[in-house]
């Protein structure tokens, strides 16, 4: 299918050199529009719950675990609860106390949470961390297992096998990836295998080197991809759960349009199509995934923004609801939250564009049910709770936005029917 590309957007001057690689970082990275003021393996943001396991009744909760990037006392991940049926959102714990928690996820019986630690300064000088957590029985408590070196700055993103082996993570400002060995009692072995990516891309400000931004796993756990912002490409390699290791794909890697900084990926449910979200040229790429080999086909590359946005706005994150039919982006400078419909053969249709009822959105959350989508608004310091319109996708408020310091990351614990 040829390549179309919607609208390329002005990008804002950012900062060069190599002054002091914290500020750098979080300019770059975490805040790029700083102003003044189950489900398949790899689309499930929560391990799947005893309840639906069993086929009880519907849940009357959600619980939720959220991130708050920051340094110090206010650095944490905290537990809240989500109405199934209103969509209102309750603190349920202060959480435990973790420097720049920027991203985790749990392994998939739910009874481990592994995230990001950086002490001290993000995208620092020092090299950061994989922190594993156990998950009280309840759901309320983390209590912490120990910690490996990801042997880089700026970590960004996590994720664990379906086997619950293995966890992969993505160093943002040090172009690089890494795969650690799950021993039986959750706790990390020393990285198994290390790769850093080498290369540049067309934007002189933002892509002079590789930025490693994720690195997801595909539904049936033979391969694990990772967008890379810097070198415009989407790297392939395959896992080896046994040993915790990875090596480089039959398909090394696809490129995406230049300039477009590749951010996050996904694939949809049915296991057949992924979605790239580009966070410099703000747009959404499909591709085809062939699970026999692994290769990604380069399919329509669609923009994330409205025609008449003449403003400087960059892309985060995206979801897909469970059933793959629609999917979400978020447009941080805009501070919007698009809609699409999936149709035949993957391709996108735009439904319309929300406001995200905060700045910066930085992360997405839908239910496993597909009712409720979440929004984290990192730089707004809130979470927005949205119902998803079954029929068309659209999106409606449910109520106001939470209060919540720097959220980052969301993920979904658990049902909690009547817990």
């Amino acid at each position: 299918m040829p390549l179309t590309v919607f609208r390329p957007r002005r990008l804002t001057a950012l900062p060069t050199g190599r002054r002091n690689l914290f500020s750098t970082a979080v300019w770059l990275f975490a805040f790029p529009l700083l102003v003044p003021t189950p489900m398949t393996h790899a689309q499930s943001d929560s391990p799947q719950s005893d309840s639906s396991r069993a086929g009880s009744a519907e849940p009357t909760h959600w619980q939720l675990f959220v991130s708050a990037f920051a340094a110090g006392d206010e650095g944490a991940i905290r537990s809240f609860r989500l109405d199934a049926n209103s969509g209102e959102l309750t603190p349920l714990r202060d959480g435990v106390a973790i420097e720049h928690p920027f991203f985790f996820a749990f392994s998939p019986d739910g009874r481990f949470l592994y995230s990001i630690e950086a002490p001290g300064s993000f995208g620092g000088t020092e090299d950061e961390f994989l922190t594993a957590w156990k998950v009280s029985a309840d759901g309320g408590t983390l209590t912490r297992l120990n910690r490996q070196s990801t042997r880089g700055t700026a970590a960004c993103y996590v994720d664990v096998d379906a086997t619950g082996k293995q966890a992969l993570v993505a160093n943002y400002l040090t172009g690089s990836v890494a795969s650690f060995p799950i021993r039986e009692d959750g706790s990390l072995g020393p990285i198994a295998s290390f790769v850093q990516h080498s290369g540049s891309s067309v934007n002189p400000d933002r892509q002079v080197a590789p930025h490693a931004h994720c690195f997801t796993i595909s539904p049936d756990n033979r391969f694990a991809y990772s967008a890379d912002l810097g070198i415009d490409r989407i790297l392939a390699y395959q896992l080896d759960p046994a040993t915790g290791t990875i090596s480089p794909a039959p398909q090394p890697f696809v490129r995406t349009p230049p300039g477009a900084g590749p951010r996050h990926l996904t694939f949809a449910p049915d296991g057949r199509n992924v979605y790239v979200i580009n966070e410099l040229l703000n747009s959404v790429t499909h591709f085809r995934y062939l699970p026999d080999s692994g290769f990604l086909i380069e399919g329509r590359t669609i923009s994330t923004l409205p025609d008449d946005f003449i403003g400087t706005s960059h892309c985060a994150d995206l979801k897909i609801t469970p059933d793959g039919r629609f999917l979400y982006g978020t447009n941080r400078g805009h501070d919007s939250v698009v809609a699409y419909a999936i149709g035949e053969g993957g391709d996108l249709t735009l439904i319309e564009i929300r406001a995200s009822l905060g700045q910066g959105p930085q992360n997405l959350a839908i239910t496993p049910d597909g009712r409720w989508l979440l929004c984290a608004n990192m730089p707004g310091n809130n979470l927005a709770t949205f119902a998803i319109d079954p029929a068309t996708g659209k999106l409606t408020p449910a109520g106001e936005p939470l209060a919540t310091k720097s959220p980052s990351c969301i993920r979904i614990l658990a049902a909690d029917a009547g817990r």
